[in-house]
C-alpha cells in the first residue's frame, strides 16, 4: 500500500517546510517533527521514570472502564437494567468524550499538556469514586457523561507527553506504548476481577480503582517530568482547522471510526456475550478477556515497532483490518471454549496493532504544532465510532436475541475502513493537495 508515500522521511537532517502542508515524499520533518526531549537532554532515567508513570496513570483510569464491562452482567441484574440501557453506559461516556476531542486537542497545543492530563486524570478518578455508590440508571448515565468529559483531557495530552520522551524516528512506537498502559490494567482486572468481585462487590472494587488511580495521579504530579512547553507562537483556531481541508484527515477521520467502533463495540460486550450468550461463567469470560488484554497490550508497542522499521504505517493498518473482519465474523461461530479463545485472542492483537502507526501519519504528516488537534480530530471520530457501536450492538441484541448481527456489521465496517486506507495510500500528491479545496 505504498502509492505515492510521504508517510516518512528519507533524511532527517534535511530542512523541513513550516508551511502547514503534507510533506513531499522524502522530505524532511526536522523543525516540525523533532520531539523536545531529544533536544533538551532529559536524562534517560527520568525519561524512563516518567514514561512509566504516565502508562501507570493510564492503567488506573482505564480501569473503571474496563470494569463496567466486565461486572455489566451484575450491574445490570443489581439495577434491572435491559441490554440497550446497559449500553447506555458505555454510549453516555464516549458520547462526551468524543465531542471533546478537538477541544481537548486545540488545548493541549497552546496549555502545558501535564497540567490538563492531571486535571483529567483527578476528575476521572473522583467519579469513579461516585460511580461506586449511585443506585439509580439515570444518575449512574449523568456519572459517565460527565466522566466522559475529564477522560477526554487525558488522552491527547497523554499522547504528547509520552511522543515528547521519544526521537521522532519511534514515534508510533510511543503512541503505541502510551495506549498500552491502559490495555495493561484489562489483564489484572479480568484475571483478579472475577475472583475478588465475589468477597467484596463490583462498588468496593470501584471505590478501590478511585483510590489506586489519585494515588498515581500524586505521584506523576510531583515526580513526572514537566513535559514539552506549548510553541511560543501558536496557530488561532482558524489556521489550525485548515487542517481538515485535506482530504488526507478525513481518510485518517473514516479509518479512527472503524477502529473504535470494533474495540469499543467488542470489548465491552464480549464479557456478556460469552456469560449470556454462550452461557460460561463470569470467572470464563474474566479468563477470555484477560487473555486477549494481555495481547491487546503487548501488540501495541508491537504494532508501533513494526510501523516504525517497516515505514511503511499503511501497510500494518491495512493488514490489521483485514485479520479483524475475518475475527469479527468468527465470533459467531465460536462456540466451543478452544475456539473462542483461539479467536478472541488473534482479534485483541489486531484491534490495537494499528493504534501507533494510525495516529502517528497525521502528526508526519503535518508535525506537532498541531498535534494535539489533529489527534483530537481523529480521536473524534474514533469515538462516535465507539458510541454507536456500543449502543447499537446492545440493541441489536434486544431486538434479535442474539449478538450474530452486531459481530457481522463490525466485519463489515472492518472492510470499509480497509477500502479508506486503500484510498489514503494513492492520495494525491503534495503539490496537488496543497492547491486542493475542501472536501
Amino acid at each position: 500500500m505504498r502509492g505515492e508515500s510521504f508517510w516518512y522521511p528519507a533524511d532527517d537532517a534535511a530542512a523541513a517546510d513550516p508551511d502547514l502542508s503534507p510533506r513531499r515524499p522524502g522530505s524532511a520533518l526536522t523543525q516540525h517533527s523533532e520531539i523536545p526531549a531529544a533536544r533538551t537532554g532529559i536524562e534517560r532515567r527520568e525519561r524512563v521514570t516518567s514514561a512509566a508513570l504516565i502508562m501507570l496513570c493510564q492503567s488506573m483510569q482505564a480501569l473503571a472502564f474496563g470494569g463496567i464491562a466486565l461486572f455489566l452482567p451484575l450491574i445490570r441484574t443489581e439495577l434491572g437494567l435491559t441490554f440497550t440501557e446497559a449500553g447506555s453506559l458505555a454510549a453516555a461516556a464516549t458520547l462526551v468524550y468524543a465531542v471533546m476531542q478537538l477541544p481537548s486537542g486545540y488545548l493541549a497545543d497552546r496549555v502545558k499538556p501535564k497540567r490538563l492530563f492531571v486535571v483529567g486524570l483527578t476528575g476521572t478518578n473522583l467519579l469513579t469514586l461516585l460511580f461506586a455508590r449511585l443506585h439509580t440508571y439515570w444518575m449512574l448515565v449523568a456519572n459517565q457523561a460527565v466522566t466522559g468529559f475529564f477522560r477526554a483531557l487525558v488522552f491527547a495530552p497523554g499522547l504528547l507527553l509520552m511522543s515528547a520522551l521519544f526521537p521522532p524516528r519511534r514515534r508510533a512506537t510511543a503512541l503505541g506504548l502510551y495506549i498500552a498502559g491502559g490495555f495493561s490494567s484489562n489483564i489484572v482486572l479480568n484475571s483478579l476481577g472475577p475472583v475478588l468481585v465475589g468477597p467484596l462487590g463490583w462498588r468496593t472494587l470501584f471505590t478501590l480503582f478511585a483510590a489506586g488511580g489519585l494515588t498515581m495521579v500524586l505521584v506523576y504530579s510531583r515526580l513526572g517530568s514537566p513535559g514539552p512547553e506549548p510553541a511560543d507562537e501558536h496557530r488561532s483556531l482558524r489556521e489550525a482547522l485548515q487542517l481538515f481541508r485535506y482530504r488526507a484527515m478525513w481518510l485518517i477521520a473514516l479509518i479512527q471510526y472503524v477502529r473504535l467502533a470494533v474495540v469499543f463495540g467488542i470489548a465491552f460486550w464480549l464479557p456478556t456475550y460469552i456469560v449470556d450468550g454462550l452461557g460460561y461463567s463470569l470467572q470464563i469470560a474474566g479468563l477470555v478477556v484477560a487473555i486477549g488484554g494481555i495481547l491487546t497490550a503487548v501488540s501495541n508497542f508491537v504494532g508501533g515497532y513494526v510501523s516504525d522499521r517497516l515505514r511503511n504505517p499503511l501497510l500494518v493498518i491495512g493488514t490489521a483490518q483485514v485479520v479483524l473482519a475475518m475475527t469479527a465474523a468468527l465470533l459467531v461461530h465460536a462456540h466451543n471454549l478452544p475456539a473462542l479463545i483461539v479467536v478472541v485472542a488473534v482479534n485483541a492483537f489486531f484491534v490495537q496493532f494499528y493504534f501507533g502507526p494510525l495516529f502517528a501519519v497525521p502528526i508526519e504528516m503535518f508535525g506537532p504544532r498541531t498535534a494535539g488537534l489533529a489527534s483530537g480530530f481523529g480521536n473524534f471520530f474514533a469515538n462516535v465510532g465507539g458510541f454507536t457501536f456500543t449502543y447499537t450492538l446492545g440493541a441489536l441484541k434486544d431486538a434479535t436475541g442474539s449478538f450474530a448481527v452486531g459481530f457481522y456489521s463490525l466485519s463489515v465496517l472492518c472492510l470499509v475502513g480497509l477500502l479508506g486506507t486503500v484510498a489514503l495510500s494513492r492520495v494525491a500528491p503534495v503539490d496537488a493537495m496543497a492547491d486542493s479545496r475542501p472536501v
